[in-house]
């Protein structure tokens, strides 16, 4: 099949080809230098409006775990049931009563809030 014989089915777009092919200037050269992020970097995967804090050992272990199955399981928003999967994954048990939640009032547990 060639152009000549089928005009209507070959419609090319020659405004692409042809911008391709002039050198228009631009502002800031953003394709290479020395700004530009190495290959292999990556970029930081804790959240960036947390980070005015140092994690303990425990919380960088659980956002590793959490991230990893989110990746694995391609779960952006996972569920909270499948939040204490990973948590029971790691090895945490509930072994005690339930004391105060954070941010509650000092005399409100969570059974006597459900």
């Amino acid at each position: 099949m060639n152009a000549e014989q089928f005009p209507e089915l070959c419609v090319t777009d020659q405004r692409r080809a042809d911008r391709r092919k002039r050198q228009i200037p631009v502002a800031m050269e953003r394709r290479s230098g020395k700004d530009r992020r190495e290959k292999g970097e990556r970029r930081r995967q804790i959240d960036p409006t947390t980070c005015e804090r140092e994690y303990t050992d425990d919380e960088i272990q659980f956002m590793k775990a959490m991230d990893q199955y989110k990746r694995n399981n391609r779960r952006p928003f996972p569920t909270w049931s499948e939040v204490l999967e990973v948590l029971t994954a790691l090895g945490y048990r509930k072994v005690a009563d339930a004391t105060v939640l954070p941010g509650l009032p000092s005399s409100t547990t969570l059974e006597q809030k459900a």
